[in-house]
């Protein structure tokens, strides 16, 4: 069995992850930035049987990162899999963030990961095997308004991963992200709002925006996000696993379309879904 370490298991797909791989038998050290929030994680583990470890960690201080990992090390002796899930949500224009809202989001979303995969990696390079599993999103392969500082770092977690397949090749370890697309999960409520995102110009876009999330295909429906479990269940135990998996109807319909499709054909089909300032709320 393995010994798994994931960041942001309060919730959503870090909570469901540290369960699927509880239910597999595997050693697994679920941790979060607030232990105070591990109640429902408990509660699960708990009426299923399971047994896990809570561990405090956040991914934005270098110092925690690095006791977490020694403290698995030395309860363990080894970390199989890394999952890198902790991740802050953000919705708003460009222009409406300032330098410390987005610098927010991208120490959470892409240096916490960085901080998490260098401190694991000396051990995963002495074993000769370990897995890199990054969760990214479909916005980061698919760009879409009022998600551009959000998409700009899980384009980045996708950039970091392919680099890190390549370079940890030799050591035998193995680097993939995780794409989903829309899922239930609790991102939405917990996600960070700019201070002058509602008195901006682009207010009335973003809120007619919002209700209806994406009208791509497949796109505003919330699933169950048991495959994005199954998918890095996959990433961590398949011999040969894929760098990049797309979870979801409407992350491999709009991933194959950016694909096919020609820059402004593709531009033409984004922008009729947009709300316009024209439109009647």
């Amino acid at each position: 069995m393995a010994v798994v370490l994931i960041t942001g298991c309060s919730s959503g797909f870090g909570k469901l992850a540290a369960l699927g791989f509880a239910r597999r038998g595997d050693t697994v050290f679920a941790t979060m930035r607030n232990v105070a929030k591990a109640g429902a994680l408990r509660e699960a583990a708990a009426a299923e049987g399971l047994t896990l470890e809570i561990l405090q960690l956040d991914v934005t201080d270098r110092a925690s990162v690095d006791r977490a990992v020694a403290e698995v090390i030395a309860r363990a002796g080894r970390i199989d899999v890394a999952v890198n899930n902790a991740g802050i949500g953000a919705v708003a224009a460009v222009e409406d963030f300032d330098d410390d809202e987005y610098l927010r989001v991208f120490d959470t979303n892409v240096f916490g990961a960085i901080r998490v995969t260098r401190a694991v990696l000396p051990h995963m390079r002495k074993q000769r095997s370990g897995r890199i599993i990054n969760v990214g999103s479909l916005s980061g392969v698919v760009p879409s308004h009022f998600r551009g500082i959000y998409s700009a770092t899980k384009s980045a977690l996708g950039s970091l991963t392919e680099a890190l397949f390549y370079e940890l090749h030799p050591f035998g370890i193995h680097a993939s992200v995780i794409e989903p697309g829309f899922f239930a999960t609790e991102i939405g409520a917990n996600r960070m709002e700019t201070r002058r995102q509602a008195s901006s110009d682009y207010a009335p876009l973003l809120a007619k925006y919002e209700p209806g999330g994406s009208s791509a295909p497949e796109g505003s429906k919330r699933v169950d996000p048991q495959p994005v479990v199954d998918a890095i269940l996959e990433a961590a135990f398949e011999e040969h696993p894929k760098r990049h998996y797309a979870v979801g109807n409407d992350a491999v319909a709009l991933t194959d379309l950016r694909k096919r499709l020609p820059d402004e054909e593709f531009a033409q089909l984004v922008l009729r879904s947009m709300p316009t300032l024209d439109d009647q709320a």
